[in-house]
């Protein structure tokens, strides 16, 4: 089947953004704004993607994915494109992707503003991320790094429960 006779880009679109995350289950990659096009050049299907981070151990699991679902919808040349430039922000989640965390236990990342994120090698004070679990403001940090690079754990005072953070960049 040739691509001009498949599924139109919308469909291919919706197709390739419900592809979740495999490591944050159920979050799909429309909800963490990494899917930045499909689009065709000819009779190929191109995907574009943006990882979260350039090191990011899932993205090559997210591509194969993406290729299975297009091929699976009767795409028969799909090309994975990562643009790395401008990085992903975790501005780029959706309202969705924020209440699907909250669901999953994760604090979802507050707002960035004011320039880059400052990187400290030792501890910092850092600002009372809300409980996903009971919506207090009386939480620690824990450590850095939680379950993945891109969480740091805390702990909350009110419910007494440890929970990740996604941490905003």
């Amino acid at each position: 089947m040739s691509v001009s006779s498949g599924p139109s880009l919308s469909e291919l679109r919706a197709l390739a953004g419900e592809v979740c995350d495999p490591e944050l289950p159920p979050l799909t990659l429309s909800d963490l704004g990494i899917l930045r096009s499909v689009e065709r050049r000819g009779d190929t299907v191109v995907v574009t993607v943006t990882p979260t981070y350039s090191g990011c151990p899932a993205v090559e699991y997210i591509e194969a994915e993406l290729e299975a679902v297009l091929t699976g919808a009767g795409c028969e040349d799909v090309r994975i494109e990562r643009a790395l430039s401008p990085t992903w922000t975790t501005e780029w989640i959706t309202a969705e992707g924020r209440r699907k965390l909250i669901e999953l236990g994760i604090a979802p990342p507050q707002p960035v503003t004011g320039g880059p994120v400052p990187v400290s090698l030792g501890r910092r004070p850092t600002a009372a991320v809300p409980c996903p679990r009971c919506g207090g403001t009386n939480t620690v940090e824990i450590s850095r790094f939680g379950s993945t690079a891109c969480k740091a754990l805390h702990r909350c005072d009110d419910c007494r429960e440890p929970f990740d953070h996604f941490k905003g960049i």
